[in-house]
């Protein structure tokens, strides 16, 4: 059957994804991203092994709670209020007092696609099976994740340590039925959205508030997000020092194998390798040896060049700038995947020898740490590629382009002196890269002693995960201005002189912004290309049609 999507476009409505199932182990960084950017799509469930282990460990916890040993948090305060025992039939209150209490968050709403990613990780902390938590708490959330029903967070008001508690306690008393719940942009009341879904609202038990709030998920959710974009961004800013080597014709031998593979580094190097790749066929692009040219052959001492026989370090020193970003990247990966498939709640609980364990798995340090380094590599490049357009609309630096890129007038022509080209846009590339820049101070190092002097070093991961989250955002609109600057210049100095790869960019771009014959607002413009940047679209446009 042709749904009116298909028929209006042509285009098949895409199957839904394959079903993850979730066992605590072996959620990728990938899936995270899926399940963030397509509702619907994604249908996730909690594995066999996973369920047999949450039982195992709640069955677990209500021994010990039975035998009358204190645990925090289940019949104890919370924080510094440990040393104080409640009964074991006051647990449960005990929970829904936990998650009001929390619910101090300030600030704008958190972006739909990090709830998600949130509420993904927090399920697969628990389905690791330590955390004395039921089956019901955890599938509801999936549940709601399939219907697209999100818990309205607030983005502030967590310092990393123990995890996220008032962002976590939003998505927690939405599953029993306070706060709010929010489908397309609506927000309801959480207890009518979820019997309009005709889902039930579960009653927390003895340490399922603290197993729901106590962890890093909310950072891990901005951290995996930021890292999946910035990812574009590396092969976006190679795509844009290649199409600005094309506009200036500058030399391709830059970024051949020989000098990079005497400074190896991994990033480095493939970086170097896909500009290359990108200028392959380039009619625009010429040999070192074309820029020295003959030289003088007679004894004068003194000659004027043509042009520099080197590239500012803004496109000569690219692939040493991109490959930072790739290479942190690397580790960053590697230290979140780690992150969203651990057990970052307390206290936990050992099933095969009926005893709690108590630790700081809570603690954002790796989160921090990673996101910082991720948000001083991206903001590298957008500052790069500020520099890029910086010169690119210089008529010193751009060898035969306009001013600004502006369309060229007769001096007769009515419009002469009248249009600025990308004069404004590059101010605002600028203002885009300070605040950028502005945002890779460490968070980390602005540990602040909390909570009575109980939580008395905290990572503050979930401001260093958001910073690295809005750097990669910036980055991404620097990024769209300066690819819609190069399109512009590439239809100056001729479309006809560019490479396969990209050629194929600057058409699909094209599809989203035309040609600047006239000054005209950019804004729109800039936006949806930087959305197509951090979406992939363009990147899977242009090796789709290469």
């Amino acid at each position: 059957m042709t749904t009116t999507d298909e028929r209006a476009t042509g285009v098949a409505r895409p199957a839904a994804d394959p079903t993850i199932e979730l066992d605590g182990r072996n959620l990728s960084l990938a899936a995270v991203r899926r399940v963030a950017t397509r509702p619907g799509r994604q249908r996730v469930t909690l594995s066999a092994a996973a369920a047999e282990r949450m039982t195992a460990s709640q069955e677990s916890k209500d021994r010990i709670v039975a035998s009358g040993i204190p645990i925090y948090g289940v019949t104890t305060g919370f924080g510094d209020s440990s040393g104080r025992q409640v009964s074991a039939d006051k647990a449960a209150a005990l929970q829904e007092n936990l998650l009001r209490f929390l619910r101090v968050g300030t600030g704008a709403a958190a972006p739909d696609e990090v709830v998600r990613a949130t509420m993904l990780i927090r399920a697969n902390s628990a389905a690791r099976g330590t955390s004395g938590i039921r089956l019901e708490p955890v599938e509801l959330i999936l549940s709601l994740l399939q219907h697209d029903l999100l818990p309205v967070i607030p983005e502030r008001g967590s310092v990393g340590a123990s995890g996220d508690l008032a962002p976590l306690s939003y998505l927690a008393a939405a599953l029993t039925g306070e706060g709010t719940l929010c489908r397309q942009g609506r927000a309801l009341d959480a207890a009518d959205a979820l019997r309009a879904a005709g889902l039930a609202s579960v009653s927390l038990r003895a340490k399922e508030g603290l197993a729901l709030v106590n962890g890093t998920s909310f950072m891990a959710g901005y951290a995996a997000l930021a890292i999946a974009e910035a990812a574009e961004l590396a092969w976006a800013a190679e795509l844009c020092t290649a199409l600005s080597t094309e506009v200036r014709r500058g030399s391709r031998d830059q970024f051949t194998a020989f000098p990079h593979e005497h400074k190896p580094h991994p990033g480095q190097l493939g970086s170097a390798a896909s500009v290359y790749r990108m200028l392959a066929g380039s009619p625009a692009v010429v040999s070192d040896v074309d820029l020295v040219g003959p030289g003088s052959s007679d004894e004068r001492r003194y000659l004027e060049l043509e042009r520099r026989i080197q590239d500012p370090y803004s496109i000569r020193c690219a692939p040493h700038v991109i490959g930072v970003l790739r290479d942190t990247l690397t580790w960053a990966e590697d230290w979140l995947t780690t992150e969203i498939n651990s057990s970052n709640d307390n206290p936990l609980f050992d099933a095969d020898t009926d005893t709690v364990h108590y630790s700081g798995n809570f603690y954002g340090g790796h989160v921090a740490q990673a996101t910082q380094a991720v948000s001083t590599a991206a903001a590298g490049i957008a500052d790069l590629l500020d520099r890029q357009l910086a010169i690119l609309v210089d008529e010193k630096f751009s060898y035969r382009l306009t001013p600004n890129l502006v369309v060229p007038t007769a001096p007769d022509d009515p419009e002469a002196g009248l249009h600025h080209g990308f004069k404004g846009a590059q101010i605002a590339a600028s203002a885009l890269t300070a605040e950028a820049l502005h945002l890779t101070t460490p968070m980390s190092s602005f540990s602040r002693s909390t909570e009575a002097h109980n939580q008395d070093k905290v990572s503050m991961g979930t401001i260093a995960a958001r910073h690295a989250h809005t750097v990669v955002h910036l980055t991404s609109q620097v990024t769209a201005i300066h690819l819609l600057a190069l399109c512009q210049a590439a239809d100056l100095s001729g479309v006809d002189q560019l490479g396969g790869a990209t050629r194929a960019a600057h058409t699909y771009v094209r599809g989203h912004s035309d040609f600047l014959a006239a000054d005209r607002p950019l804004d729109t413009e800039i936006e949806a290309v930087a959305a197509l940047v951090r979406s992939g679209e363009l990147r899977r446009a242009v090796h789709h049609h290469v």
